[in-house]
């Protein structure tokens, strides 16, 4: 969910079991200010697709085009990085990831995503 703010900004929001943890690709929110760093948390993922479905997406790459099995299995794989990075932000009291980035390993059939922030505590300013 859109919580507000710049395009550059990204804020976004994640509810589970009530508790919203905010994200951004920014080092700052507005509207908040961080009264506790907490540290570094992350969240990684590894996703495959069957054999079939890879045989069918490597053969998409031979003749060129938009490979839409490959494309689907990395916004799975990003959506839960960047879940699993959200729970580990919970896990250690933060209630916001700040420097949210992204880093991708090489794909061939698979799909290694990891989502890394600095999780911090914020309050309304």
């Amino acid at each position: 969910m859109i919580i507000g703010g710049s395009p550059e900004a990204r804020l976004s929001a994640m509810r589970d079991g009530g508790e919203t943890v905010l994200a951004a690709t920014t080092y700052d929110l507005a509207g908040y200010r961080i009264v506790k760093t907490v540290g570094i948390v992350r969240g990684i993922t590894v996703r495959t697709r069957s054999l079939p479905l890879t045989i069918v997406g490597g053969f998409r790459t031979l003749f060129g085009g938009r490979a839409g099995i490959f494309t689907a299995l990395c916004e799975t794989s990003r959506d839960e990085a960047f879940e699993l990075m959200l729970d580990h932000a919970r896990e250690v009291g933060a209630n916001a990831v700040v420097g949210v980035r992204y880093d991708t390993g090489p794909m061939v059939g698979a799909a290694e995503v990891l989502c890394y922030g600095t999780a911090v505590v914020v309050e309304r300013a």
